[in-house]
């Protein structure tokens, strides 16, 4: 066999977007791009703002000598001063410099922070649904992934979490705004979650690291703030990218910020430093590095996103389908009308609706729409959700 016995079976499990994508092709291909409604990637419609564009003109017309060559393996020290000075405003807490490491977007960083974190046989706990690339993620660096399932709103359910932590327990993973739900944690969400990390470090005598995940964070609706980690948990590290708050998505630029008073900050730091350099990301990307760091309080416009979320949640829960509307992201995760979730995105696929089902986030009897598409595939899709319904019994 060409590749490794282990990569050929995660193709096996991370197949289902790829394989929604090559029917999104075919179908595209026999009936037209617009009728064909195709809900699978968490690729951003919209376009970058302004502010990027003239913060790019900027550098492109009036170039440094280095300007594209490399730099610290942390990134530039003007860039994670500018990210620091926006988290020091917004919790209060002595950021600085030392304590950003900029990456290859969010999915760079993960991986950064648990090369640095993991020993062989240490337990990563998620929370069900989750984006299944962190199965993977743990995987690559000798961890074990641990699921635990949340309550019916998609809230974590403490009592089993709780019951979840274990001597082995190295770090839970926390997405929010959440891929796939779109639920946001509050703040009292994180105080009980930092209370019970604190009760459980000293109960095993170890250190529980919490590992937020937050690309979404500045994509939220109808009033809803998205609440620091860092007031709530000491030992917390924020890993996230520009990808969507900028639309950033193919620029892979991010950045990882560790608790200013996390237990061994420079050890860590420099950890995470080396790791950086050895996984062989270097540095993130120089220019991209240079533009975000002029745009921490900007981001693109989240009014169409809202459009479509209206759109979509509206039509579908008139039709009959259940769902908790999302607060932030861009994804609907509605519980399937069949028990069984890969027999109902087949039904979906009649009426060339392409959808991702809850088996690909760790629970089946849901499904994952994208409504980062543009509004007009929105529009068309209407009608064929409503035939769908129907033949469903929904309607």
């Amino acid at each position: 066999m060409p590749i490794s016995d282990k990569i050929t079976e995660n193709l096996k499990k991370a197949s289902w977007i790829r394989k929604m994508f090559e029917e999104g092709a075919r179908l595209r291909a026999l009936h037209g791009p617009d009728k064909v409604f195709d809900f699978t990637l968490g690729n951003p419609s919209g376009e970058p703002p302004p502010s990027f564009y003239e913060e790019l003109k900027k550098l492109v017309l009036n170039p440094f000598p280095g300007m594209h060559g490399y730099m610290s393996n942390a990134g530039y020290e003007k860039t994670r001063e500018a990210i620091a000075q926006a988290l020091a405003e917004d919790t209060g807490l002595p950021f600085g410099p030392q304590h950003i490491v900029m990456t290859c977007g969010a999915g760079g960083g993960l991986n950064v922070v648990l090369k640095t974190i993991l020993n062989p046989g240490d337990e990563v706990i998620v929370l069900v649904p989750y984006f299944m690339e962190y199965r993977f993620y743990i995987d690559n660096h000798g961890g074990k992934i641990k699921e635990v399932r949340t309550q019916p709103d998609f809230q974590p359910d403490f009592d089993a979490l709780s019951a979840a932590i274990s001597p082995q327990t190295k770090a839970i993973i926390i997405n929010s705004p959440n891929n796939p739900t779109g639920v946001v944690y509050p703040e009292s969400c994180l105080r009980q979650l930092g209370a019970l990390l604190k009760t459980k470090e000293e109960e095993l005598g170890t250190t529980i690291y919490l590992l937020s995940d937050e690309p979404y964070a500045k994509l939220v609706y109808d009033g809803v703030q998205v609440p620091s980690v860092f007031l709530s948990i000491r030992n917390s590290i924020v890993i996230t990218s520009h990808s969507k708050d900028l639309s950033l998505a193919g620029e892979r630029i991010g950045y990882i910020a560790i608790h200013p008073e996390i237990q061994d900050a420079d050890l860590l730091f420099e950890g995470l430093v080396f790791c950086n350099r050895t996984l062989g990301f270097v540095n993130a990307p120089a220019l991209m590095q240079q533009v975000v760091a002029r745009l921490q309080r900007e981001r693109a416009d989240i009014n169409e996103y809202l459009e479509k979320r209206n759109l979509l949640y509206d039509h579908l829960t008139a039709l009959g389908f259940t769902m908790v509307k999302p607060q932030g992201a861009f994804y609907l995760f509605p519980r399937s009308p069949l028990a069984d979730d890969l027999e109902f995105i087949r039904r979906a696929q009649k009426y060339n609706i392409l959808l991702v089902p809850g088996s690909g986030f760790g629970l089946p009897g849901y499904f994952r729409l994208s409504y980062s598409v543009p509004k007009q595939t929105v529009i068309n899709s209407l009608p064929a959700f409503t035939e769908l319904a129907k033949e469903l019994g929904l309607t």
